[in-house]
């Protein structure tokens, strides 16, 4: 009986699997689609209507039918948010703080009233970037 040499490693569940192919190289440009995200426009063509409620996607952009909500943004748009506004609060807290005598009472009214106008003011189009950045990658429902 003949015995067949097989490399070393070779597992019997190999057979007839093919070589993973490289990733496919991308044509799709990141920081226009980026840019167009942030204005809440189509990450494709660039068409309006990238939400069709405040945070939620529409189904397909009117311009290029590219669907939109395949997208999995999850909770990546408020945790960029919460890092942009504590590099922008808290440097102008301390400032203020140093120049300025405001009480601590008109403090715990100012600070949180302006870092939820500036959560509120971000979400969106930090959301249609996330978005945008996923679609020119050929990420998540992109592919």
């Amino acid at each position: 009986m003949a015995m067949l040499l097989r490399p070393p490693g070779h597992r019997p569940s190999d057979e007839g699997m093919t070589e993973p192919t490289a990733p496919q190289t991308s044509d799709r440009a990141a920081w226009p689609a980026i840019a167009r995200g942030l204005r809440g426009r189509c990450p494709a063509c660039g068409a309006p209507g990238l939400f069709a409620r405040f945070l939620k996607a529409s189904h397909r952009c009117t311009g290029c039918g590219l669907r939109l909500d395949a997208h999995q943004a999850d909770d990546f748009p408020a945790y960029i948010v919460i890092l942009l506004l504590g590099h922008i609060l808290v440097p102008l807290m301390i400032e203020t703080n140093s120049v300025l005598a405001i009480p601590l009472a008109w403090q715990s009214l100012i600070w949180p009233a302006l870092a939820a106008i500036l959560a509120i003011a971000l979400i969106q189009p930090v959301k249609g970037a996330v978005i945008a950045f996923q679609w020119s990658r050929h990420m998540a429902g992109f592919r």
